[in-house]
């Protein structure tokens, strides 16, 4: 027994030592001396690009809260038309890449969209002088777009905190006279607040990390200063530092939106038995709330879809089936490994907690979870870092010893993408197998003691047999984040190698996306499959 805990202590220390290298080889860089490059940066467009980075996050947080929360409450306390469907059907957006979303907006909205066409056939309008329309390409623009596809964190985590409301607090509002609007206002929302924020915080990583919407809209912020100083001026040096401001920058609103509810605390939670049932909507707030669930769907999801649908059928026979089928055996290829190395990793770290027991045995685990904070792009340069030093370590030793040089056998290979997938994504995988874990009952391991079973047969008898759905959700979660993955994809991906979000990344940025419909509406497919499972689940908590 203490042989193999010996193996788990050890194993699960030189994983999370390992993911979590990447994070430190980025501050150990840029605490380095500072180079031309990035004192050219800060004298000149640095001001520009944070200054862009804070505007883009703070409107797309604020535009998240006003399509999330409005939609959060009404699902949870209000009967409207199809809101069995609605109750789902509002968080698929999430499972639309952010720069298909603003491709397929601004066609439609460009002076040559039919949008615009429309409009001028209809007044007899000539040009653009005659008349002002909203230019999507600029910062307001893609703080709505990637609004409309984060929102739902806001909704789900909302929705959420308004169901497991007491049904009684809201009651004795209105009966001390509060009005429907008073008492959300002074009772259900000031007690959601938590959910709330952690919703924004959520929406405001993945603002300050996209890549893809603020490329296509020509938005300079941070994500984009690092991607363009490594593939532009190839200084890593710099690179570094950016990365490590923007990293400073989530820590802070980490940490801010912990503090802010720090002294916040919550008993009463208990659901009435009467919560099950949804008020009636008469009249005009039941058509207003109508279209307002429906057409944020409509906008956020059904008709990019539908766009999506329709460059697929209608430019089927221009699109290459051939680079199609390539390109997702890529994904598939690259996603499973990393999916298997990050359940591996997963079982790990949390069968050393298991058995272990103490304080320092949380150490791994939440080491190992870093990653997922973290955005692709900065990743990406960290396991540049990495990889780059270890390259230039073995090269070095070769030529000691006359072997001749190896070449880059890490940071130039997919070595250096699943390296990037599983630091980013093992978060998730531990957090589903922490979970199926924590449902099995000590005692159960305490019986196989009795019955003379070490640490081994206790996992593989009793443990594994018991967690083994939440070991296949680990995989799915991961494998389809993989697939998803844009940012690192970009930057570490081997030559002459792509992926599905690469290449439709490609296409979309080309102003050609109608002849990669194919593949982004598989990736829309499969960004759909951990929504449906996160709803199932959300279902039977509350039913």
């Amino acid at each position: 027994m203490l042989e193999q805990n010996r193996f788990l202590k050890t194993s699960s220390w030189v994983f999370s030592l390992l993911l979590v290298l990447p994070i430190l080889a980025i501050f150990y860089t840029a605490v380095g001396e500072s180079d031309d490059v990035f004192g050219h940066l800060m004298s000149t467009v640095m001001g520009t690009y944070t200054l862009n980075t804070v505007l883009l996050v703070a409107g797309t947080v604020f535009l998240s809260l006003l399509m999330g929360i409005p939609s959060a409450w009404l699902m949870a306390n209000y009967c409207i038309p199809g809101d069995r469907w609605l109750q789902w059907a509002l968080v698929l957006p999430l499972a639309m890449p952010g720069y298909i979303v603003g491709y397929i907006y601004t066609d439609w909205f460009d002076y040559a969209g039919p949008i615009q066409l429309f409009l001028r056939d209809v007044t007899g309008w000539t040009s653009a002088a005659q008349y002002w329309f909203p230019d999507l390409r600029t910062l307001p623009g893609a703080s709505f777009v990637l609004a409309l596809v984060l929102h739902p964190y806001v909704y789900l985590l909302a929705r959420a905190a308004f169901m497991e409301q007491n049904l009684t607090l809201t009651q004795s509002a209105r009966l001390l006279g509060c009005s429907p609007m008073q008492s959300f206002m002074r009772v259900s929302l000031p007690l959601a607040r938590p959910a709330i924020a952690v919703g924004a915080s959520l929406v405001a990583m993945e603002a300050l990390g996209d890549f893809g919407t603020v490329n296509y809209f020509a938005v300079s912020t941070l994500t984009t200063a690092v991607y363009d100083t490594w593939l532009g001026y190839s200084n890593l040096n710099a690179a570094a530092k950016i990365s490590a401001i923007m990293l400073v920058v989530i820590f802070l609103l980490i940490s801010s939106e912990r503090y802010s509810r720090r002294k916040q605390k919550l008993f009463s939670q208990n659901v009435s038995a009467d919560k099950i049932a949804k008020a009636p909507l008469q009249g005009k707030y039941k058509v207003l709330a109508t279209v307002w669930c429906w057409g944020l769907f409509a906008i956020a999801f059904l008709a990019p879809l539908g766009q999506l649908l329709i460059y697929a059928w209608d430019y089927h026979s221009s699109s290459s089936i051939e680079d199609f089928i390539q390109y997702s055996f890529n994904s598939l290829y690259v996603s499973s490994i990393a999916a298997v190395i990050a359940l591996v990793i997963a079982l790990l770290v949390n069968f050393y907690r298991r058995f272990s027991a103490t304080p320092a045995s949380n150490v791994p685990l939440r080491m190992s979870s870093l990653g997922y904070a973290v955005p692709g792009t900065v990743l990406a340069i960290g396991v540049l870092i990495s990889l780059t030093s270890i390259d230039h370590a073995i090269n070095d030793v070769a030529k000691a010893m006359d072997w001749g040089r190896p070449g880059l056998l890490f940071s130039g290979t997919m070595f250096a993408l699943l390296t990037a997938f599983v630091v980013r994504f093992s978060a998730v995988a531990i957090g589903s197998v922490e979970s199926s874990l924590a449902k099995v009952s000590p005692s159960l391991d305490m019986a196989a003691r009795t019955m003379g079973c070490n640490a081994k047969s206790i996992i593989k008898r009793v443990q594994l047999p018991l967690i083994r759905r939440g070991c296949l959700i680990a995989m799915l979660l991961v494998f389809i984040e993989s697939m998803k993955e844009l940012n690192a994809a970009l930057l570490l991906r081997p030559f002459n190698f792509e992926t599905l979000a690469t290449y439709v990344f490609n296409y979309a940025s080309d102003e050609h996306l109608e002849y990669a419909a194919l593949p982004a509406i598989l990736l829309v497919v499969v960004g759909l499959i951990p929504l449906i499972m996160i709803n199932r689940s959300l279902e039977q908590s509350h039913s």
